[in-house]
């Protein structure tokens, strides 16, 4: 271990993205930890607050991320152990940040609600963007094509065409296939060629109901591709989700928004009472000065 650590990551120079990665992992479950302990109300767990303002965590993590962004522009030329050090710190802000992502997608409060599960996602997807990188895999690239190295106009080539079947994966709704994908491109393939999900762009487009050439058939088996093996994924890794980060039971903003509002009482306004007219002062009659009656 110790022999493949020193060659992968030391040799490398992959010591300050080793220590994000780490960082990374840490602070989001120290993080989940403690908010989950918080909403159970546990001893001296609270909120962060000043008067009545709440702090979010992800104001720490946009501060860490540039303590650590900052720190690492001034010391990666000069030190290898205090490069780390800031990437590791990068690593924590990032953490904070990413947990709090649909709060800044939503500009709402919405961590236990079902739009919160996009905070878990998007860190499952740094996490695993870094662990790929870690293992030296590079995006949008091929080392060889049949042998044949890859270089010059032959890999701008190839840039562009990995980059075009991503696209192509990402429009049909496979977002893991096309994610991954950037590192592995026989994936990108695979997801470009496949059927698209049935609520994908991808389908909206060509085969859906209101599509320009609508094709009942081809939704059929998306439909039947959807129900038979990507929801059991999904709810795998729901379970996994709410075993890691909690469970987002709250009500969702968009069935709120979406739930129709009852309908308000329009009370029968009652006339006022008429007033006697009293005319201005200037209007009245004035009884004459008592040395002209």
């Amino acid at each position: 271990m110790l022999t493949w650590f020193q060659e992968t990551i030391v040799e490398q120079r992959r010591l300050p993205l080793f220590c994000f990665f780490v960082a990374l992992i840490l602070a989001f479950v120290v993080t989940r930890v403690h908010v989950r302990l918080i909403r159970a109300g546990v001893g001296w767990f609270r909120n962060v607050s000043i008067g009545d303002l709440h702090i979010h965590h992800v104001v720490f993590g946009v501060v860490l991320m540039l303590v650590g962004g900052v720190t690492g522009l001034l010391v990666s030329a000069h030190s290898t152990g205090w490069y780390a050090f800031a990437a590791a710190v990068f690593g924590v802000g990032s953490a904070l940040v990413l947990d709090e992502f649909a709060l800044i997608l939503h500009l709402r409060d919405v961590y236990w609600s079902e739009e919160g599960r996009t905070s878990v996602d998007a860190v499952f997807v740094a996490v695993a963007m870094t662990g790929l990188l870690l293992l030296g895999l590079r995006p949008l690239t091929w080392e060889s094509i049949g042998g044949v190295p890859v270089h010059g106009g032959l890999a701008v080539a190839v840039l562009v065409l990995n980059l075009v079947l991503a696209v192509i994966t990402l429009l049909k709704g496979k977002i893991w296939t096309g994610l991954v994908g950037l590192f592995v491109p026989v994936l990108l393939v695979v997801g470009a060629i496949r059927l698209a999900r049935p609520g994908s762009p991808w389908a909206r487009w060509f085969f859906a109901p209101g599509a320009r050439r609508p094709n009942p058939g081809k939704m059929a088996k998306a439909m039947r591709r959807e129900v038979r093996w990507r929801r059991p994924v999904i709810r795998a890794k729901i379970a996994f989700q709410e075993f890691l980060s909690g469970r987002h039971d709250l009500p969702s903003i968009t069935a709120s928004a979406d739930r129709p509002r009852r309908a308000r009482r329009v009370r029968p306004r009652v006339p006022a009472r008429k007033r006697r007219f009293v005319p201005p002062r200037a209007l009245r009659r004035r009884r004459p000065p008592r040395y002209l009656r």
